[in-house]
């Protein structure tokens, strides 16, 4: 096959005390993101595209959050070593499409900044990379300010050997 595709998924709750941090970006709130790294919940969604793509599990198989190594770690790290497992399985990321659901705070004007963090990471052009934001319309646990989402479609091809 010379095309994958991956799908992820993730969810974090937002409480006090921790930062906002969404695609490698520290966004000023009363909330962040609980959980055992940083809590980006779009680089884990991204992550978890790239490895469902090439069929190599999930984040938390390759970074479990019961281990003290990843407990407060920067999301871009975790990306970065996934870029590397998907080039030792012999692929390269095409490109990712991406959306992240948070009812407050805006983040439109955090959208170029995550684009380029993340191409950053992947080594790709920010050309290649789509991050959109959207609320729930006040519906779930996201429109009631108790968490945040995000979702990502990434297209990986074999590279030539």
């Amino acid at each position: 096959m010379n095309f994958r595709i991956g799908f992820g998924f993730d969810v974090h709750p937002l409480e006090e005390g921790p930062r906002l941090v969404i695609g490698g970006i520290d966004i000023p709130w009363n909330k962040g993101c609980a959980g055992h790294s940083d809590g980006d919940p779009l680089i884990h969604a991204i992550c978890d595209a790239m490895l469902g793509a090439v069929a190599a599990g999930d984040i938390g198989t390759h970074f479990p959050d019961t281990s003290p190594e990843f407990k407060g770690i920067d999301s871009r790290i975790l990306l970065a070593r996934t870029n590397e497992i998907i080039r030792i399985k012999g692929y390269r990321l095409i490109q990712i499409d991406s959306t992240i659901c948070l009812e407050k705070p805006k983040i439109a004007s955090y959208l170029t900044s995550m684009v380029k963090s993340l191409a950053d990471i992947l080594g790709t052009d920010p050309e290649n990379i789509s991050v959109k934001a959207t609320t729930t319309e006040k519906l779930g646990f996201v429109g009631r300010e108790e968490g945040v989402a995000a979702y990502a479609v990434v297209l990986l091809e074999k590279m030539s050997a």
